[in-house]
């Protein structure tokens, strides 16, 4: 392969990695996440404030949320619940720790165990904000595709929502895309 041709597929691989030119520089810049993560704290009822849409929860109307336990293996229980229009839906699954990120990174998992060896049925759930008292949390994923801001009450403040916002824009996320839930 002459170099012509070697620089014109390494610029294409550069771009197909980072989504287009115009997200090079955000996407080349890691996510970053708290330093760590007490899950004992953490553990419990979580009330979705805002998210950026995903396809898995659009039937969700309001009342949305998450509740979190751990269990004997290290692993942790996943509930998330939301009114729908035919009522309330439920969704169970497992939260795993990513090895060497102090828990603040972990990896959800929706699917039947038996295909938990598959690795795309794991997503990524990644702690980027955490306040001291685990009251107030924005949750992201390395992709940019997904963003949550939990809270432990169904309301936040404004100028705690404008702060999360702030914190998920200075990470590269399209806050644009963000929209608020219904409690």
């Amino acid at each position: 392969m002459n170099k012509l041709k070697l620089a014109l597929v390494a610029t294409m691989v550069s771009m197909a990695a980072y989504g287009g030119l115009g997200m090079a520089s955000a996407s080349a810049q890691e996510v970053k996440t708290v330093p760590s993560v007490d899950l004992k704290r953490y553990a419990g009822k979580w009330y979705e404030i805002a998210k950026i849409p995903n396809s898995f929860q659009k039937k969700c109307i309001s009342s949305t949320s998450a509740e979190y336990s751990a269990r004997d293996d290290g692993m942790i229980d996943v509930v998330n619940r939301c009114k729908t229009a035919d009522g309330m839906d439920e969704a169970k699954g497992v939260a795993r720790v990513v090895p060497g990120s102090n828990n603040s990174k972990l990896e959800v998992r929706f699917a039947p165990a038996w295909l938990s060896w598959v690795p795309m049925v794991w997503g990524d759930y990644w702690i980027m904000d955490l306040d001291d008292q685990y009251t107030l949390a924005t949750v992201g994923s390395p992709s940019r595709e997904y963003l949550w801001i939990l809270s432990r009450t169904p309301t936040i403040s404004d100028e705690q929502y404008e702060n999360a916002l702030n914190n998920a824009t200075k990470q590269g996320f399209d806050t644009a895309r963000v929209v608020k839930s219904k409690p």
